[in-house]
């Protein structure tokens, strides 16, 4: 992801350039360094957050270093796109929460990049001009054709679901309540130690009802679909339909997308973008971002601690939130 977007700040986005790196791999750093005109590799992630060369940072490093990288960019006050999760327990994103609002500033934006696709902003307006009347319960499949070989049952629901759980409340905007986790029959070409598919069962404030088929072994291809059902009518989102073809001999269909960077590239270009340009005026508004905030990412962490409780024990599990209230600036 990290590489991703480096080529995604070089070649896409107006407003920024890219002047510092850094990587776990010094190596690799130094290489894409090479490519980009002005930019450099600084081997230590903090070293590079603090460097004076650099306005604001994009975090693409893995869930357990975000604690300690997202606090020194709130030490140095400057605004950061954090990819998800915000960290990787739900105290230490409520700690993210606290020191950010003792800021007074917005500076951090968390990487919930299916809130910039244009079919979940068309469905979002949908939602909020009433046309269909109030929602009621929304359908999700989440599958991907393969996942790494470490990828365990509780990774299904911090690293898949959480879409999942932050557009449940970006579609309704409110929070989730309630969550449960049911196992059906395993598929038997999924790693050892991965019960794969799982279904996730979700309540939210006013009691709406959201289930997700989470299969991500299907062997198939990259696929998300949503479906909401209100008081005058449904719509869905997630179909895949590009060109459709039929030919000798009775062939009928077209392309399944291959991975999340296709079929969200666009989504990805247009956060970045967005937050580019957010950065760019903050100082005159006191607000670095234009999306999910920490409170965003901290929310999404306490449902998936809940789903992981509700995967072990089998048992519905009360998500637990503090009240936003009560975090001044939060």
């Amino acid at each position: 992801m990290g590489a991703d977007h480096v080529a995604r700040l070089t070649s896409r986005i107006s407003g920024a350039r890219v002047a510092v790196l850094n990587d776990y791999v010094t190596e690799k750093a130094e290489e894409l360094a090479a490519g980009i005109p002005g930019c450099r590799a600084v081997a230590d992630p903090l070293d590079a957050i603090a460097d004076p060369d650099v306005d604001a940072v994009l975090l693409a490093t893995p869930g357990p270093t975000h604690e300690k990288q997202l606090l020194a960019c709130l030490e140095q006050r400057k605004p950061v796109l954090c990819e998800k999760p915000l960290t990787t327990d739900v105290e230490t994103s409520l700690e993210v929460v606290r020191r950010e609002a003792e800021t007074g500033i917005r500076l951090i934006q968390v990487g919930f990049m299916r809130r910039f696709d244009d079919e979940y902003v068309q469905l979002k307006s949908l939602i909020d001009g009433g046309e269909l009347g109030n929602p009621l319960v929304l359908h999700c499949v989440h599958r991907n054709p393969v996942v790494p070989a470490h990828f365990d049952s509780a990774m299904t629901v911090r690293d898949s679901l959480v879409h999942e759980v932050d557009v449940t409340r970006f579609l309704f905007g409110e929070e989730i309540t309630d969550i449960q986790i049911v196992t059906p029959t395993p598929n038997s070409l999924a790693p050892e130690g991965l019960s794969d598919p799982q279904i996730a069962i979700m309540k939210t404030a006013s009691g709406r009802h959201v289930d997700v088929e989470l299969f991500v072994t299907t062997g198939v291809a990259y696929e998300v679909r949503t479906e909401l059902v209100a008081e005058k009518g449904s719509a869905m989102i997630g179909l895949d339909v590009g060109l459709v073809r039929k030919a000798a001999p009775g062939i009928w269909g077209g392309t399944s997308t291959p991975s999340f960077k296709e079929r969200f590239g666009r989504a990805y270009d247009a956060e970045v973008q967005r937050w580019v340009d957010a950065v760019r005026r903050g100082a005159e508004t006191g607000d670095y971002t234009d999306g999910p905030g920490a409170w965003d990412g901290y929310a999404a962490s306490a449902v998936c601690e809940a789903g992981v409780q509700a995967l072990q024990s089998g048992q519905p599990v009360a998500v637990s939130l503090v009240d936003r209230a009560s975090i001044p600036g939060a």
